[in-house]
C-alpha cells in the first residue's frame, strides 16, 4: 500500500502540539495506513480534539470536525436536496465531501447525535467502506486516504446516551485520561506562557476537583480549562479570581457546590 506517512510540505509549526501519552500517535498511524476507523474515548478536555488535529497535520490529510448534538441526524452528514436560485441542488454534507475527497472525517462526542447517525457509519466502519446515498442512488467507495475517526466520554453516558456495542466493535479504539501531574503543568505552562511554579497549584487543585467527579460534580476540571485560568494569571488577573472564573463557576451552578468548591480551592492557591 502507497501511502506516504507525512506531508513534506508541512512545517513544523503548522503541526499542532501534542503531547503523546503513550503509543496513540504509532496506533493512529497504523490505523490509517490499514483503513481503519478509529474511537477515542476519555474525558472532556484531555486532548481527544488536540490529538486529532494534530494527527490530521502530521499526516498531511484535510480535517473535517463535526461537533455533535442532540439534534444532529444522519442527513447533517451525508447532504440534503437544497433550493438555489429556484432550483433544486443536491449538497454534501461534511461526511460525504470527505469521503468524495479524502481526509479525516472527525465526529466529536458521537453518543450526542441521533440514533440514524450510527446506521449511516456502518457500511463506512467494516470491509465494504462504502456510504450509500439513498437521496441520489449514490453508492460512494470510501479512497485509500479517507478515515473516520469518533469520540465519546464514556463517563458522561447515561441510560439514553450510550454507543452500542455492536458500533464499539466496527472500531479499533484508544482510551485517553489526563496527563500525570509533572506532564500536565508542563502543558499547560507551554499553552498558556505562565512559568511551571505557577502553574503547579492550578494543577494541583484540578487534581483535587477531580476526585470529586462522581459525587458533587458530573465533570471534573479539563486540562483547557487549567490552560485558561494560567492565561488569566499570566495576563494580570488574581490567581484566586482566575480561578473561580475558570475551575469553579464552568463545573457548577450550585450554590452549595460553589462555596464548597471555593473553600477547597482556597486551601490549595493560598
Amino acid at each position: 500500500m502507497n501511502i506516504a506517512l507525512k506531508n513534506p510540505l508541512a512545517a513544523e509549526h503548522d503541526i499542532p502540539a501534542y503531547s503523546p501519552s503513550g503509543q496513540e500517535c504509532a496506533l493512529f498511524e497504523s490505523a490509517w495506513i490499514r483503513r481503519l476507523p478509529l474511537l477515542l474515548k476519555g474525558p472532556t478536555g484531555c486532548g481527544k480534539t488536540r490529538f486529532v488535529a494534530h494527527m490530521a497535520a502530521r499526516l498531511g490529510l484535510p480535517l473535517s470536525t463535526v461537533s455533535c448534538h442532540d439534534d444532529l441526524a444522519a442527513a447533517d452528514l451525508t447532504g440534503r436536496y437544497l433550493l438555489k436560485g429556484g432550483d433544486t441542488v443536491w449538497v454534501d454534507g461534511p461526511l460525504t465531501r470527505a469521503v468524495r475527497e479524502g481526509g479525516i472525517c472527525y465526529l466529536d462526542e458521537i453518543v450526542e447525535a441521533r440514533k440514524d447517525v450510527a446506521v449511516v457509519l456502518h457500511p463506512l466502519t467494516d470491509d465494504r467502506r462504502i456510504l450509500p446515498l439513498e437521496r441520489t442512488g449514490e453508492v460512494l467507495e470510501a479512497p485509500p486516504g479517507f478515515m473516520l475517526v469518533v469520540s465519546y466520554n464514556p463517563g458522561y453516558q447515561n441510560l439514553l446516551k450510550t454507543l452500542k456495542p455492536s458500533t464499539r466493535q466496527r472500531f479499533v479504539a484508544i482510551e485517553f485520561d489526563f496527563l500525570p501531574r509533572d506532564r500536565e503543568i508542563a502543558v499547560v505552562s507551554e499553552e498558556s506562557g505562565l512559568d511551571a511554579a505557577r502553574v503547579a497549584p492550578l494543577v494541583d487543585l484540578a487534581h483535587r476537583l477531580r476526585a470529586l467527579k462522581g459525587h458533587d460534580l458530573e465533570e471534573g476540571v479539563s486540562t483547557r480549562l487549567i490552560v485558561y485560568c494560567a492565561s488569566l494569571v499570566d495576563s494580570g488577573l488574581s490567581l484566586r479570581d482566575a480561578v473561580i472564573a475558570t475551575m469553579i463557576e464552568p463545573l457548577t451552578d450550585e450554590p452549595d457546590v460553589k462555596a464548597a468548591l471555593i473553600e477547597v480551592a482556597d486551601a490549595i492557591i493560598r
